[in-house]
């Protein structure tokens, strides 16, 4: 598939965002190759039930594969760093949720005591697609991974907010990779409460990642929610309502 261009990203489902509701505030990160709006239908329900929401699109992403390569994982952490903080400022309370890559961000901020509470969506303590393990001895070979779009994917309630690559340089998989390491090592430094959702239908991580944070985080308030046909971009699935159902309730707990 191609390389896609900025002007793919030039939608309104791709700008950042920050909608302003109660003192109960949501910071929303995207995963690895991704865009905001993959988080824009779930930040636009959480806001119609109150909170404050915000979203970003991290270094490198929304933009063009180059970009994403001069980019790394360092950049993806202060980042996400900084948006907490950003949302700080309007909020007494904040829930930092991620999708995947963003997942793993959340679980990271949230050991550094940065979050009041964390949820992950999809979030990866391994990988399925083992090339991800080889890509520093690959990536001169073969500098980019590509893929083709699953058609149920198009057929997805929220199809319209799918923005992002469809590849990515190869030897970005090493950052993801590192991030992943970062938050499995010090999962038991996270003691907010903690609510993980994984789905059965996720074809792109191991299985086991969402009972590996469960076991390994040290938070007396951890909530699983498992979701049945989602695929891994879950917020764009039909089970999406059920999704925001599970963090209001979890965050009403707050």
């Amino acid at each position: 598939m191609k390389s896609y261009d900025p002007v793919h990203f030039n939608h309104e489902n791709c700008k950042p965002f920050l909608l302003d509701g109660s003192e109960k505030g949501v910071l929303l990160l995207h995963g690895f190759t991704g865009s905001v709006a993959h988080m824009r239908p779930l930040g636009d329900m959480l806001w119609q039930r109150g909170y404050t929401v915000m979203g970003v699109n991290l270094p490198g992403h929304a933009s063009t594969e180059r970009e994403m390569g001069a980019a790394d994982w360092r950049q993806w952490l202060n980042a996400s760093r900084e948006a907490l903080a950003q949302l700080r400022n309007h909020c007494t309370a904040v829930t930092v949720a991620g999708l995947s890559m963003g997942g793993v961000l959340s679980l990271i901020l949230a050991e550094d005591k940065l979050a009041d509470a964390c949820v992950t969506l999809s979030a990866p303590m391994a990988v399925q697609n083992k090339l991800f393990h080889f890509a520093r001895v690959l990536s001169p070979f073969m500098p980019r991974i590509s893929w083709t779009e699953p058609e149920e994917r198009r057929q997805l309630p929220y199809a319209a907010f799918d923005f992002g690559y469809s590849g990515f340089p190869t030897r970005k998989a090493a950052d993801l990779s590192r991030l992943i390491g970062m938050a499995r090592r010090n999962l038991s430094q996270i003691d907010c409460p903690l609510l993980v959702v994984q789905s059965d239908g996720d074809r792109t991580i191991a299985r086991e990642s969402a009972q590996i944070i469960l076991d390994g985080a040290a938070s007396k308030i951890k909530q699983k929610l498992t979701l049945t046909e989602a695929p891994h971009v879950c917020t764009l699935s039909a089970e999406l309502p059920d999704i925001v159902s599970a963090m209001d309730a979890f965050m009403e707990k707050i």
